[in-house]
């Protein structure tokens, strides 16, 4: 999933917004390390499942990374200023993308990761 995330990099340019779908354990988390990998990001990458966003600067460019799993109610995204995060020179990458509903901005691409037995299968929309 590293090696889709470096390749799905170097296809993105700011701004863009990535809807990352699939069930706990397929892999989102693991294909935006490899993201900001290619990106530049050579620091820690963990999953914002309870903080609810992770920021990362890199030099002309600001990635943020979103986990809704959480969120009970998508106004809940309004008081953390969820719009603010998105706008020229960022890319956001949002999964569980479904829980925003409104309140989010539309993908740039939507990838869509499900398990295949040992195996995952991955569609990418744009």
């Amino acid at each position: 999933m590293e090696a889709l995330g470096a390749e799905l990099a170097n296809t993105l340019q700011a701004p863009a917004v990535v809807y990352l779908r699939g069930e706990l354990g397929t892999g989102k988390t693991t294909l935006v390390r490899g993201a900001l990998r290619a990106l530049g990001h050579r620091g820690p990458v963990k999953s914002p499942t309870f903080t609810l966003v992770e920021s990362y600067s890199l030099d002309s460019l600001e990635v943020h990374h979103f986990d809704l799993y959480r969120i009970s109610d998508p106004e809940e995204l309004q008081w953390i200023g969820l719009r603010e995060y998105f706008h020229n020179k960022a890319i956001g990458f949002i999964e569980w993308p479904e829980k925003g509903q409104s309140s989010i901005p539309s993908a740039t691409v939507d990838v869509q990761i499900h398990h295949a037995g040992d195996q995952r299968r991955v569609e990418i929309c744009s």
